[in-house]
C-alpha cells in the first residue's frame, strides 16, 4: 500500500491526535522544526505457525515526518511518525502478502555539539501499528537513535540518522491468520526494526 493511501485511509485519528499534541505545546518552548526523512529499513524474520520455518520479510524504504520543539539549548522534544510498507511470502502456497508498519513516538533528543556539526542521541516511547492483508494490531514500542545535524543556515539543517525500534508483540496474534489458518507469526516477543535515514529539517 502506498504511504499516502495508508495515511489518509487508515490513520486519520492517529494523525489528528499527533497534530493536536503538537499544537498544544506552549509557544514559549522556542524554535519549532519540521523534519522529513527518507531511509531504508532492515526487517527481522517472521516464522511459520509451528515455529519450524523462518519466513523472511522484505527490506524496504521508509518515510518519516517529525515535529520538534526546542526544549533547552541542548535538546528537543519531538513527535515522530514513521511508515514502512513491506511484504512476506507465506510457506503454504508461496503467495506474497503485504505487512505495513506505522510508528508514532514521543521522543527526547539531546544535542552534542562538535566543531562543524551536532551529534544527536534520541530515545522515545510510543505505539506501533501493524497492518497485514488479514488483520491489524497496535503494540507498545520504544525507539533509540543516533545521528548528526549539519546546519546549512539558520533555518535549514541536513540530518543523518541510525534508528532502532523495539516493539513488544504476541506470537499468538491473528494478524497473519485467515479463515482459521495462520500463514505466519512473530518469531520473538520483541520485533526490532533498524533504519538508516537522511533528511532535512526546517525551523521557524
Amino acid at each position: 500500500m502506498s504511504p499516502l493511501k495508508f495515511f489518509f485511509r487508515s490513520n486519520k485519528v492517529l494523525v489528528a491526535l499527533c497534530c493536536t499534541q503538537f499544537l498544544s505545546i506552549n509557544a514559549q518552548a522556542g524554535d519549532l522544526e519540521i523534519t522529513s526523512m527518507l531511509g531504508y529499513t532492515y526487517s527481522p524474520e517472521l516464522t511459520s505457525d509451528d515455529n519450524t520455518i523462518d519466513i523472511p520479510t522484505t527490506d524496504e524504504s521508509n518515510v518519516a515526518l517529525a515535529f520538534s520543539w526546542k526544549d533547552s539549548s541542548a535538546g528537543q522534544g519531538q513527535i515522530l511518525i514513521n511508515y514502512i510498507s513491506r511484504d512476506f511470502i507465506d510457506n503454504i502456497d508461496q503467495s506474497t502478502h503485504s505487512f505495513d508498519t506505522l510508528y508514532a513516538h514521543f521522543n527526547g533528543v539531546t544535542f552534542l555539539k562538535k566543531r562543524n556539526y551536532i551529534t544527536t542521541v534520541g530515545m522515545g516511547i510510543g505505539l506501533a501499528y501493524f497492518n497485514s492483508d488479514f488483520d491489524s494490531v497496535v503494540y507498545p514500542s520504544i525507539t533509540v537513535a543516533v545521528g548528526t545535524r549539519y546546519e546549512f543556515s539558520d533555518n535549514l539543517t541536513f540530518i543523518t540518522e541510525l534508528r532502532a525500534y523495539a516493539t513488544l508483540t504476541k506470537d499468538n496474534d491473528t494478524i497473519f491468520c485467515q479463515n482459521g489458518t495462520c500463514l505466519a507469526q512473530f518469531d520473538d516477543s520483541i520485533w526490532i526494526d533498524t533504519q538508516v535515514s537522511l533528511g532535512f529539517a526546517y525551523s521557524f
